[in-house]
C-alpha cells in the first residue's frame, strides 16, 4: 500500500494587500517641528504664556518711559528692562514644551505616531529655540520703538548704546537659559518640578555660589569654570574674551550638556502612559 503525499498550495497575497503594507517614508522633520510649535500655542496656558512675552515687553517699555530718569532714556535701558522678564518666561516655555507630553497624557499618542522619541525631542528643542529667537527679535523691536517714543516725549537725544555684537550675545545668553529649562524638562518630566528646579538653579544656586566665592579664595578662582550662571551673565554686559568663552564652554558642559545627555537616556527608556 503506497501513501500519496499532497503538497499544500502556497497562499498568494493579492496585489492590493501587498501594496498596502509597503513601508512609507518617515514623517518629515519640518512637519514634526511645525506640530510641536502648534502645541505651544494650542493650549490655554501655552497661549497666555506666549502672549505674556508681548505683554511683559510693553509693560517694561512703559515703565522705563514713565519712571526712568532723563539720563536712563537709552536703548540699553529699554533692552535691560525687557530682558529680565524674558529670562524668566522663555525657560518656562521650554519646560512646558517637554513636560506637556507627560502632564497632559498625550505622550502615548505622540510617540505612537512618531515612534522615534529622539526626533520628537529634537523637534521640541528646535521649536523652543525658534520661539526664543523670534521673541528676542520682538523684544529688540519693542525696545527700539520705546526708545523713539520715550525720547520724543522727554525731548532727549536718541541714544543707541548697544552694538550688534552685544545684541547677538544677549540673544545667545537667553537661548542658553531657555536650553537650561529644556534640559530640566527632559530630566524631570514634570511641569511643577521642572519649574521649581529652574528657579532653584536660577536664583538659589547663584546666591550660594557668590557667598562661597566671597568667603573662599579657592572657589573664587574656580567659580567662572563651574558656575554656569556666572559665566553666562557675562554675555549680557561685558565683552567676551577667549578665556570667557572657554569658561562658558566648560561650565555649559557640566550644567547643560551632561545632564541633558543623562535625561535623554532616561527619557528613551521611560514608560509612557
Amino acid at each position: 500500500m503506497s501513501a500519496t503525499a499532497t503538497a499544500t498550495p502556497t497562499p498568494t497575497v493579492p496585489a492590493q494587500v501587498a501594496r498596502s503594507v509597503t513601508p512609507h517614508a518617515p514623517i518629515p522633520m519640518t512637519r514634526i517641528i511645525g506640530v510641536e510649535l502648534r502645541k505651544m500655542f494650542d493650549t490655554r496656558s501655552g497661549f497666555w504664556l506666549m502672549a505674556s512675552i508681548v505683554i511683559a515687553n510693553l509693560l517694561a517699555t512703559g515703565a522705563v518711559i514713565l519712571f526712568a530718569g532723563e539720563s536712563d532714556q537709552t536703548y540699553g535701558s529699554y533692552a535691560a528692562s525687557i530682558g529680565f522678564p524674558m529670562a524668566i518666561i522663555l525657560p518656562m516655555i521650554a519646560v512646558l514644551s517637554v513636560t506637556s507630553e507627560w502632564s497632559q497624557r498625550s505622550g502615548l499618542t505622540t510617540f505612537t505616531l512618531v515612534p522615534n522619541r529622539g526626533r520628537v525631542i529634537l523637534a521640541k528643542g528646535i521649536g523652543a529655540v525658534l520661539v526664543g529667537v523670534v521673541s528676542m527679535g520682538i523684544a529688540f523691536a519693542v525696545g527700539a520703538l520705546g526708545n523713539l517714543l520715550g525720547t520724543a516725549i522727554t525731548g532727549n537725544d536718541l541714544v543707541w548704546d548697544m552694538s550688534l555684537t552685544l545684541c547677538a550675545t544677549i540673544v545667545l545668553g537667553n537661548v542658553l537659559g531657555l536650553l537650561v529649562g529644556f534640559m530640566l524638562g527632559v530630566v524631570i518630566r514634570n511641569s511643577a518640578g521642572a519649574i521649581v528646579g529652574y528657579f532653584v538653579y536660577g536664583f538659589v544656586l547663584p546666591t550660594l555660589s557668590m557667598v562661597l566665592a566671597q568667603s573662599q579664595d579657592w572657589f573664587e578662582k574656580l567659580q567662572p569654570w563651574v558656575d554656569f550662571n556666572f559665566a553666562q551673565s557675562r554675555l549680557f554686559d561685558v565683552g567676551m574674551t577667549t578665556e570667557h568663552w572657554a569658561q562658558l564652554g566648560v561650565s555649559s558642559i557640566l550644567w547643560l550638556v551632561l545632564p541633558l545627555a543623562v535625561g535623554l537616556a532616561l527619557l528613551m527608556r521611560s514608560e509612557v502612559k
